[in-house]
């Protein structure tokens, strides 16, 4: 009953700070409220907060249990851990961040990570509620890559699990149809703006690091045309309820073989 009811107040500050926002500020001002798949990312929403959250929270303390005893990182978290909190702070988002966008460019280069963080891109119609699509299997693995080196330097799994919450929030902004301006801060944080890109019909759009852009400028995959893309989700079909989508990555499909004479880069 009480994971019910936080789950309950969770929708409802949610949407008490990202409903207004989008209708004030819309990306798309055309866009549905009551869109097509709503009900099924709401279920994914459900499913994060009854179940998929407590798995990824216990993961990342097992993880931080696996290395308390680490001797070759007592140096390492000695140092950190006699830096003001701030500093630690900082440190444990701009290694995260970089952890996580070259394990997000290989969710899109990995034939196997795709089948799973595809669910995620399977959503034709961007907002706050569609963030949360996303296939537990794929989060487990956002969650552990982008807080492990947090866990390394020594950071307490309270300290972690603040981390967390910060980045779920920013998360669900860049994806809300909200149009958000960030001026000169717009290549140090992520915006709906560039997001929405990376949600852009194709595989490989560019655009990997949610929180942090500057990586994207750094490595050559930032793109960020003026006006928003014209469509969202996949190239091809895609099962449309919260069970298919979940099962969808343990499909068997066949793979259409390339002509002999055809390189592999030329012929997709």
């Amino acid at each position: 009953m009480h994971l019910l009811l936080d789950t309950a107040f969770a929708a409802a500050w949610l949407a008490a700070i990202f409903c207004p926002l989008e209708w004030a500020l819309p990306a798309r001002a055309g866009q549905r409220r009551l869109r097509r798949d709503l009900a099924v990312d709401a279920v994914f929403f459900a499913g994060q907060y009854l179940v998929w959250a407590a798995l990824a929270i216990a993961v990342l303390a097992w993880i931080a249990d696996g290395l308390a005893d680490v001797r070759a990182l007592a140096a390492v978290r000695d140092a950190f851990t006699g830096l003001p909190l701030a500093l630690q702070a900082l440190a444990a988002i701009v290694l995260g961040d970089f952890a996580m966008y070259w394990g997000h460019r290989l969710q899109h280069r990995s034939d196997l990570l795709w089948r799973f963080h595809s669910v995620h891109h399977t959503s034709e119609t961007l907002d706050w509620v569609a963030a949360h699509r996303e296939h537990p299997l794929d989060g487990l693995y956002t969650q552990a890559l982008m807080n492990l080196p947090a866990i390394l330097l020594g950071l307490s799994i309270e300290a972690v699990l603040g981390l967390v919450a910060f980045r779920s929030i920013w998360a669900i902004l860049i994806h809300a149809n909200v149009r958000l301006p960030l001026g000169p801060f717009a290549l140090l944080l992520g915006s709906p703006q560039l997001h929405h890109w990376h949600h852009a019909k194709g595989r490989d759009v560019g655009n990997y690091g949610n929180l942090a852009p500057w990586l994207d400028v750094l490595f050559g995959t930032h793109f960020m045309p003026p006006r928003p893309p014209d469509s969202i989700g996949l190239a091809e079909p895609s099962p449309r309820g919260y069970v298919a989508l979940l099962l969808s990555p343990f499909r068997i499909t066949r793979r259409a073989r390339l002509p002999a004479s055809c390189a592999a880069d030329t012929c997709r």
